[in-house]
C-alpha cells in the first residue's frame, strides 16, 4: 500500500477502519445500537498494542469503568488484530481492556481487523490524538512518531487529525523542552499553552515551577516570557574625565569669550566647541577673532 494511499484511507476517518469502536457510548444518550462483537476471546490472549502513544491512565477512571463493567459488561467492543497462535494485539480499546481485567472478566469481546504494523501504528496514534485521550507530550510524541516512521509533513497530520499545522508544528516543539518541564506536562501540572510561552526562555524549569507554585495564567506565563526576553537597554558610558590642565583652559577661554568654551581632544588631535545663544553673541565672537590679527 502506498504512502499516498494510506493518508487518504485515514483522511476519510477512523470509521473506514475501526467503525467507530472506540468512542464512548452512553446506553440512556445513545438511539443506536452498540457495534456487535465478532467474537469472545479470552483476556489473556489479547495484549497491549506497545506502540500505542497513550501512556498515561487515570486510575480513578478505571476503578469507575472496572464497576461499571462489572454491573453491565463491555458495551463496546475492543478492536484488536491477530498475531499468530490465537493471540491478538490492541488497536483501540485499551482502557477498556485494562478496565476489564480489573473487573475480573475472563473474555471480551472484540472486533477483528487483519491489518499490517503500519497501519496499525497509525490507527493507535490517530484515533488517540482524535478523542484527545492524551497529554500533550504523548499527543507530540504521537505526531513525532507519525513524522519519523511514515514521512508524514506537519500539513498531512493536521489534514488527517483535523488540527492546524501550526497546532501540529507546536506540540512537536514540547518535545525540546526539558525533561522536568515535559513531566509537569504529562502530569496536568502544567498545560501546553503554559509550555509555549515559556518555551524560548532562559531556564523553563524555574518558571514551570514558579508558575506551578504561584498558580500563574497563561497569561502570566506570557508575561515572564516577555520580560525575560525583552532586550536590555544599553547603560550609556560615562563621558570620560578631563585632566585639570584642560579643565583650566576650558575656564580661561569662556572667560575671555563670555561664551561656554568644551574642549575635547585624543591622541589624533581634538576640537574646540564654542557656544552661543544669540547672533549679537555670534557676532561678538567673531569680532573678537578679527581683532586678533
Amino acid at each position: 500500500m502506498s504512502d499516498d494511499n494510506s493518508k487518504k484511507r485515514l483522511g476519510r476517518g477512523l470509521a473506514a477502519l475501526i467503525g467507530e469502536m472506540d468512542q464512548p457510548y452512553d446506553v440512556q444518550a445513545s438511539p443506536e445500537a452498540p457495534a456487535a462483537a465478532d467474537q469472545f476471546v479470552p483476556i489473556e490472549f489479547v495484549g497491549r498494542n506497545p506502540n500505542n502513544p497513550r501512556r498515561q491512565f487515570d486510575e480513578s477512571d478505571l476503578e469507575d469503568l472496572a464497576r461499571s463493567i462489572n454491573q453491565h459488561g463491555i458495551v463496546q467492543p475492543v478492536v484488536v488484530r491477530p498475531m499468530g497462535q490465537g493471540n491478538y494485539e490492541i488497536i483501540a480499546g485499551e482502557r477498556r481492556w485494562r478496565a476489564a481485567q480489573r473487573a475480573g472478566l475472563v473474555e471480551i469481546p472484540v472486533l477483528v481487523r487483519d491489518v499490517d504494523d503500519r497501519t496499525a501504528l497509525e490507527i493507535a496514534i490517530v484515533e488517540n490524538v482524535q478523542r484527545s485521550d492524551l497529554n500533550p507530550i504523548e499527543e507530540a510524541h504521537g505526531y513525532d512518531q507519525l513524522i519519523a516512521e511514515h514521512g508524514y509533513t506537519q500539513n498531512d497530520l493536521g489534514d488527517i487529525i483535523g488540527k492546524s499545522r501550526s497546532h501540529v508544528a507546536n506540540s512537536l516543539r514540547l518535545l525540546k523542552l526539558p525533561e522536568a518541564v515535559r513531566d509537569m506536562l504529562a502530569s496536568g501540572e502544567l498545560t501546553a499553552g503554559h509550555a509555549r510561552a515559556i518555551a524560548s526562555t532562559a531556564d523553563p524549569v524555574k518558571h514551570a515551577k514558579q508558575i506551578v507554585t504561584k498558580g500563574l495564567s497563561v497569561r502570566d506565563a506570557e508575561r515572564l516570557a516577555q520580560k525575560e526576553n525583552a532586550p536590555e537597554r544599553p547603560v550609556p558610558k560615562p563621558a570620560p574625565q578631563k585632566d585639570t590642565d584642560t579643565l583650566a583652559l576650558e575656564k580661561m577661554l569662556s572667560d575671555k569669550l563670555g561664551l561656554k568654551v568644551t574642549i575635547s581632544h585624543k591622541s589624533t588631535g581634538g576640537q574646540v566647541k564654542v557656544e552661543y545663544r544669540t547672533l549679537e553673541q555670534l557676532d561678538e565672537l567673531c569680532r573678537l577673532l578679527q581683532s586678533s590679527h
